[in-house]
């Protein structure tokens, strides 16, 4: 017999609000691989909704690396980095990560989430204030509530607006942003960012989850797409759950910055290091992401971006400013962002709907994510749904 819970009455009205405003959130089981043909429930679809940029989440070359890590590290970390969790593949993922970036250091996370509040917890606090773009990740926004710093955000892309929080601010401190905005997959204005920060010697935080591996050249993302070197970007924060096609996440910086987070990064210092395995597999997939085989999958990726926009411009939708593989098309409110994607899931295509407190209110959309292992009949396939669906509306 399983256990009856009382639950209580605070936690039921929030739920029954959410659903009385359409806005509950389920999890979706997938049968396949992480590929552009997914199955659900034995059904199939063509999937427009994942972060896996590149088309790496299941590549034979990154598979196969990770049975062998596994066979050689095994699978668990088993400890901390600073106890005992640091193998091989962890230092050998590191340096290679720096290599590739010209960075001095990179530490490894298990999560994007963690480093940025591991990053963020550790260099700021009461004394060292956070200014940060209204549109950053939830990660950036808590670990600026974890240091418990003065919190101060600018408007979108704005650095004007930027530049008013830094003059008011009593002390220097931390310049975060986004480089690729998940939502809304426009690119942040580093190399202006880059310099404000340094005429007000604030130290500029830049989390390129979606840019690394997709933008600049050899896929070094959108500090390198600014032409920005690693001094003008003290802190560069990265994933492997994107573009990479595995899992973790990583911090570059220098030699000073690092052993500072090494000491004072609550989330690097006490928790259990990346799977062996895992870090095996991504040394993998950044020999892939730097070969001619990525830079190949970085270009199928471009034309892919620009087919789409090409055949949605003459829909009754705008697009937003986006240049990269999050292509969003916004519908304003919930009822309608889940009407479409069930519409398109009737049609064989999936491609969430997202919708607040994900993004901001009157702002539900669908987030169409491109890949470079979409072909180019899987772009027509959605095109050609978006187009009998959006004019029926």
């Amino acid at each position: 017999m399983k256990p009856v819970f009382k639950t209580p009455e605070w936690m039921l009205a929030a739920l029954e609000a959410r659903r009385q405003q359409d806005l509950m959130r389920h999890t979706v089981t997938l049968q396949s691989p992480q590929v552009p043909h997914i199955h659900i429930k034995g059904q199939p679809f063509t999937a427009f909704c994942s972060n896996d940029y590149l088309g790496l989440a299941n590549h034979p070359l990154i598979v196969k690396a990770m049975q062998e890590s596994a066979a050689q590290h095994g699978v668990g970390g088993g400890s901390s980095h600073l106890v005992c969790g640091h193998l091989s593949p962890h230092q050998a993922l590191e340096e290679a990560l720096a290599d590739w970036l010209g960075y001095e250091r990179v530490l490894l996370f298990s999560t994007g989430y963690m480093a940025n509040l591991g990053v963020i917890s550790a260099l700021a606090g009461k004394q060292r204030p956070v200014v940060q773009d209204k549109l950053n990740h939830a990660s950036l926004i808590d670990g600026a509530m974890l240091a418990q710093a003065p919190l101060r955000r600018y408007l979108h892309a704005d650095v004007a607006s930027a530049e008013k929080r830094l003059m008011k601010s009593d002390s220097s401190g931390l310049l975060a942003t986004d480089g690729v905005f998940s939502m809304d997959g426009d690119i942040a204005p580093l190399a202006a960012l880059s310099a404000l920060a340094a005429r007000y010697d604030w130290t500029l935080m830049v989390d390129d989850a979606h840019g690394l591996g997709c933008l600049g050249a050899l896929g070094r993302g959108s500090t390198a797409l600014a032409g920005l070197e690693a001094q003008q970007v003290p802190v560069l924060v990265g994933t492997f759950g994107k573009a990479f096609g595995t899992a973790g996440a990583f911090v570059a910086t220098s030699h000073d910055y690092a052993d500072y987070l090494t000491q004072f990064a609550r989330p690097y210092v006490y928790t259990t290091s990346m799977s062996p395995a895992i870090a095996g597999a991504t040394l993998a997939s950044l020999a892939l992401i730097q070969s001619n085989e990525g830079q190949e999958r970085r270009e199928r990726l471009i034309q892919h971006i620009a087919y789409f926009r090409q055949r949605v411009s003459g829909l009754p939708v705008t697009l937003m400013a986006s240049e990269t593989a999050i292509q969003p098309i916004v519908l304003g409110d919930t009822h309608s962002a889940l009407r479409v994607s069930a519409a398109l899931k009737a049609l064989g295509i999936l491609c969430t709907a997202i919708r607040p407190p994900t993004v901001p209110a009157d702002s539900a959309r669908l987030r169409i994510t491109l890949s470079a292992a979409h072909s180019l009949s899987d772009l027509v396939l959605l095109c050609d749904a978006l187009e009998r669906v959006l004019t029926q509306r």
